[in-house]
């Protein structure tokens, strides 16, 4: 059972210590109608992954966590192999850990759920927080109207992005993250927020995500077509002299076991293929230089 967490929290048992006792030759202590009389409340799993869902288009976002800090409490749960300093390869599964939640019933799993997930800290790379979040808050979810296609032909994630906001007009310097502890009417409070990088902070922000695909179908862009995330070449689609229409894909870069298409963000001629396939590269990597039309 691959989301067995979700059993143990409403049942109150163990199935990895089953699963050990089993293999050491031990018989199971219940029956699967004992198993059933135990269930109480109700239970959520979120899977938290290192992909950006700015736009429903959930590109993955290997790369550092420079923080790590998940939510407890009553009825919470959470199951993780990482801990902040630690690595999201481009090579492996981008799940960064399983948020399990258990209430009374399942309007309060899911109240509970949205909380711990408001309360969960990762950064250093996009996770799908913001999707989750929208999910559960959806009335469909609420009343049980879901469906496997639920997420592709009906959430709206137009607005969901789990990048970092950009500098405010007419700011160009890097953002970095803070954290103090102030102090109001005795009372002390933590506090994170984002500030110019000469405060002296030493850890840089993670850069503002850019969608797979360059620039508009416009044509607008600037003809440095660039990959949004660290990954590898694995195909060249076009050659120095060949003319693209923006839009066309230009070479496809691997991340996360899954291929994205890198397109061309203007109309115009390859004037230079930086890469081939095979290569690493990292995100904001120019890969196709074109001269525009």
């Amino acid at each position: 059972q691959v989301e067995h967490p979700v059993t143990e929290v409403i049942t109150g048992i163990d199935l990895v210590e089953w699963q050990i006792r089993v293999a050491a030759g031990e018989s199971l202590p219940m029956t699967q109608e004992q198993v059933t009389a135990r269930r109480t409340g109700a239970g959520i799993e979120v899977r938290i992954n290192a992909e950006d869902p700015a736009g429903g288009a959930f590109l993955p976002s290997p790369g550092p966590i420079t923080e790590l800090s998940a939510p407890s409490g009553f009825g919470v749960r959470f199951d993780t192999g990482y801990e902040s300093g630690d690595e999201i390869s481009q090579y492996y599964d981008n799940l960064v850990g399983k948020l399990i939640v258990w209430g009374r019933d399942r309007d309060t799993a899911i109240a509970r759920t949205i909380t711990a997930l408001r309360e969960m800290r990762v950064s250093g790379v996009a996770t799908t927080i913001p999707a989750d979040i929208a999910i559960l808050e959806h009335p469909d979810f609420a009343a049980v109207e879901h469906s496997t296609k639920w997420v592709e032909q009906t959430l709206d994630l137009s607005g969901v992005s789990a990048a970092p906001a950009a500098p405010p007009e007419g700011e160009s310097e890097p953002l970095v993250e803070r954290t103090t502890t102030i102090e109001v009417n005795g009372r002390r409070f933590a506090v994170r927020m984002w500030v110019p990088e000469t405060v002296g902070v030493a850890a840089a922000a993670p850069k503002r995500a850019k969608r797979a695909g360059g620039g508009s179908s416009s044509g607008g862009g600037s003809g440095q077509v660039t990959v949004p995330m660290q990954g590898t070449i694995v195909k060249v689609l076009v050659e120095v002299g060949q003319a693209v229409e923006a839009g066309q894909a230009v070479v496809v870069l691997e991340a996360m076991k899954m291929e994205n298409q890198i397109s061309a963000d203007v109309s115009g001629t390859i004037a230079e293929v930086k890469v081939s396939a095979g290569d690493t590269v990292g995100g904001g990597d120019t890969v196709v230089v074109i001269t525009p039309n």
